[in-house]
């Protein structure tokens, strides 16, 4: 019979059955937290959710110009990827918080 750390394999089950239903919680709300990001000295702006949703963006209109789409396509794409990281960081940080920093393969 294996041995497992603090106790019989029942505890353990229940210990993951209880993160199990945390996470769930967690991952409901941070669904509704959303977390921002900008590029060009807030030239743009994107807001994503905590299910790695865009939400928003927002142009200042001095930052367009017809004449260099391409700096504004460069700013989009820079603030878009900047508030996914961002999303994945909120993420993480409270996953983490859960399994008291355990990497748990192919929980998220």
């Amino acid at each position: 019979m294996m041995k497992f750390p603090g106790g019989n394999m029942g505890n353990m089950m229940k210990q993951v059955q209880k993160m199990q239903k945390q996470m769930a919680k967690m991952q409901e709300e941070l669904n509704e937290k959303e977390v921002e990001a900008s590029s060009g000295g807030g030239a743009v702006t994107v807001r994503a959710n905590g299910k790695k949703e865009i939400v928003s963006i927002t142009i200042d209109p001095d930052v367009v110009d017809p004449e260099d789409v391409e700096m504004l396509q460069d700013l989009v794409l820079a603030a878009t990827n900047e508030a996914l990281r961002s999303s994945e960081d909120m993420m993480a940080k409270e996953m983490g918080k859960i399994t008291g920093g355990m990497n748990i393969p192919g929980l998220f």
